[in-house]
């Protein structure tokens, strides 16, 4: 790099702080706006916030920054996911043959405050809260931001970077570009924050190091592990219809039905009834647009690529993201180089980001519908069968996406591949697993 660049990103979340630590480690001179206030001095406020799943994509970029080996203190290892049957008997089925290979339960408020704490720390960033995006100009790369007295700010940056989620700003200027390609698309489901909290004696009420997962066809409820020995859960029902937010829309309705879906969840949850009453129901949105960059403005994570939660990929994902563009902007100086720097960024980034949102769309049927099927736990043996037989040359796709760094739309094909020949297997065909 032949000098520092003036970068402004929009949006204090994972994605944004993460960047911004990245980036200032480069030597650029960072300003991070944020339109809601510092997290760090009003504390989290929970209820509206599934738990995150850390894997190796996201472990990788928090690496780069010097971070992981803090974040990973807090976190809960999780090497599988735990069934919970109608019955309520329980079935554990690990993630991978590999013990070491595992998800990372943390709490997200946890997470950004320990970032915003670095990107603090670093001393060419500069942290704005209370700061509206109000207007966007891509011509000149100037944002212009508004604090809650009603005065205005205009950054015009070197870059400008959108980082600032599914309802983005900076995406909304790229929308009323010309041949900006945009959809979004809701599931029929919404989700719901629960609590399960640790036992009177301090220790967890379940078995801590797994995803807990209820699947009953229509709707499912998850709990992920907390450090402070409680659970996280979280209930996914349709909006509308029967057993859903619309006709089960009381605690009395709530707790009756818990008793009769989740029963063995119910006793460990004393706060449900208030859980259910008070915490919002959120929506489920995946987004796909194209293209991310214009001149000198570019949108990542969720606001370029918003994913259902289903495959546990939407922070690592934008983590990889942050770390991928923290390459693709070395040696980049001139306003020139930014541009196609980005460019080049979002055009070879795209690709991963529509696989991605498709495996965590076909995830959610999986979790709900098949994950306690006979034919599911066949299959998942097979793969780790023959992921153990020949772990150079056969690697299941869910430990892929998880547990390596390889391209999320590499990985899709190279399970199309993986699936094809498993088929000619099992009509009695030749094959070699050397192509793989």
């Amino acid at each position: 790099m032949s000098k520092p660049l003036d970068i402004t990103i929009a949006g204090a979340g994972l994605a944004g702080s993460l960047l911004s630590i990245l980036l200032a480690r480069r030597g650029h001179r960072v300003t991070l706006v944020e339109a809601r206030p510092d997290p760090r001095a009003r504390g989290f406020i929970g209820g509206r916030s599934i738990n995150l799943a850390l894997s190796t994509r996201g472990i990788a970029a928090l690496e780069r920054a010097g971070l992981a080996k803090r974040v990973l203190e807090d976190a809960v290892p999780m090497p599988g996911r735990m069934l919970h049957e109608p019955d309520g008997g329980t079935v554990f089925q690990p993630y991978s043959k590999d013990p070491t290979d595992h998800l990372n339960s943390v709490s997200r408020g946890g997470l950004n405050i320990t970032l915003l704490e670095a990107a603090d720390e670093m001393e060419n960033t500069t942290l704005l809260f209370d700061q509206r995006a109000v207007d966007v100009d891509l011509e000149t790369t100037t944002l212009t931001t508004e604090s809650p007295d009603g005065s205005r700010h205009a950054h015009r940056p070197d870059l400008l970077l959108g980082a600032d989620g599914a309802y983005s700003a900076i995406r909304d200027a790229l929308r009323t570009s010309d041949r900006f390609d945009y959809s979004q698309s809701y599931l029929e489901h919404g989700y719901k924050e629960l609590h399960i909290p640790a036992t009177d004696s301090g220790e967890f009420a379940m078995a801590p190091n797994a995803l807990h997962i209820w699947p009953r066809g229509r709707n499912m409820m998850i709990a992920l592990p907390n450090a402070d020995r409680s659970f996280t859960c979280t209930i996914f029902w349709p909006y509308r219809g029967n057993d859903s937010f619309e006709t089960i829309d009381t605690p009395e309705r709530a707790l009756a039905y818990f008793q009769r879906t989740y029963a063995d969840a119910v006793p460990l949850m004393p706060t449900l009834g208030e859980d259910f009453a008070s915490n919002p129901t959120s929506s489920l949105v995946t987004i796909r647009c194209s293209p991310w960059a214009k001149r000198r403005t570019l949108i990542l994570g969720d606001a370029a690529h918003a994913i259902v939660p289903f495959y546990g990929q939407g922070m690592n994902a934008a983590f990889e993201d942050c770390a991928l563009l923290d390459d693709a902007l070395v040696g980049a100086s001139s306003h020139d180089d930014l541009e196609r720097a980005i460019a080049r960024f979002a055009t070879d980034r795209k690709p991963d980001a529509d696989a991605i949102a498709d495996l965590a769309l076909h995830n959610f049927i999986e979790m709900r519908d098949h994950t306690a099927s006979t034919l599911f736990l066949l299959r998942k043996k097979a793969e780790q069968r023959l992921h153990a037989w020949f772990p150079r040359r056969f690697t299941p796709l869910y430990n892929m996406v998880s547990f390596t760094t390889i391209p999320y739309a590499d990985a899709v094909a190279r399970a199309r591949r993986q699936a094809a020949i498993i088929g000619a297997a099992c009509l009695g065909l030749p094959v070699v697993l050397l192509v793989l």
